[in-house]
């Protein structure tokens, strides 16, 4: 698959926009002291960038005539939960045909919503259209649940469609992680560079280091070296991010560094989640973002035990 059709998943709703559980370790090189909850979103962080239309992904529970039906809208925390829900027609009919994107029919994202837990889970279909996985949420509280996919229809596009789960227990809130350059997770060093403007293209690279010394052998994880999501604090809009080069293609190496094209749709602060494989196994390392409408400055996460997604 080249790579206009593999960005399909990650890339309808928004030109150029923002998937095991594991968790995030310490981390250094704070960049600034400027820090953001999700709970907080001002007027200025959500308000529309100019010439600014288009709605971002996973807002709706239906669209195009498609919507999420989650038939398990309530889990209890700390204990694994099957996950269950369809995608359904305008007749109210579950939809059985899809196509592949980034190597499954359809990925699933589970956040809460103060972006501390992160989860990529890829589910089963069963012969009548209904999906299901298990998931373990350890933190009570609201969370959202996002499934990416394109029908199997023609002149159909892709789609994110978000809907809500509350997940039963004390709940205790968590700030926006403050922002830093880089991330430590199992001896793994991820480090964020470039930055994120509002309404302009721009370049984000990760450099991905273990023990001191670059992986310079990252193994391909859904169609790519590394795969990015992320979510805009305070609605959880679902960006999408368009991969550079892909495994293969002659020019693209495994690491160290994986790079993205990336455009924020508003000023404000965003949860960035990058997956990479190494050694058969996939971590993810999470970063804040906070943009301007010319800057971005980066972050990563403040070390809670849950920051990291499950495969």
């Amino acid at each position: 698959m080249n790579t206009a059709g593999k960005i399909g998943l990650f890339g309808a709703a928004l030109a150029a926009t923002f998937t095991s559980a594991y968790a995030l370790g310490s981390v250094t090189e704070p960049l600034t002291d400027r820090t953001a909850t999700a709970q907080h979103a001002t007027h200025t962080e959500t308000e529309a960038a100019p010439n600014s239309t288009a709605l971002p992904s996973g807002l709706q529970v239906s669209q195009d005539g498609y919507s999420l039906d989650l038939q398990t809208p309530r889990l209890a925390g700390g204990q694994e939960s099957s996950l269950r829900f369809a995608i359904k027609d305008n007749a109210g009919k579950a939809v059985t045909d899809f196509t592949t994107a980034h190597d499954k029919e359809l990925h699933l994202i589970v956040a809460s919503r103060d972006l501390n837990t992160f989860r990529h889970l890829h589910p089963t279909r069963a012969g009548d259209g209904t999906w299901s996985t298990p998931v373990n949420l350890p933190a009570a509280g609201d969370y959202r649940v996002f499934a990416d996919f394109t029908p199997a229809k023609k002149g159909a596009t892709a789609l994110t469609l978000g809907t809500d789960l509350a997940v039963s227990g004390t709940y205790q809130p968590h700030e926006l992680p403050a922002q830093q350059a880089t991330a430590e997770i199992d001896g793994y060093t991820v480090t964020l560079d470039g930055n994120l403007t509002t309404g302009k293209m721009s370049d984000l690279t990760l450099n991905v280091t273990k023990d001191g010394k670059p992986v310079t052998d990252l193994e391909p994880y859904l169609g790519a070296y590394g795969h990015l999501v992320a979510l805009r604090a305070g609605d959880l809009a679902y960006l999408h991010v368009h991969p550079e080069g892909e495994p293969g293609d002659g020019t693209t190496k495994p690491g160290p560094a994986v790079s993205f094209m990336a455009t924020a749709p508003t000023n404000g602060a965003y949860r960035l989640f990058l997956d990479f494989k190494h050694q058969g196994t996939v971590r993810t390392a999470a970063f804040t973002v906070h943009t301007t409408a010319t800057t971005a400055q980066t972050d990563s996460n403040d070390g809670h035990a849950d920051h990291g997604t499950a495969h």
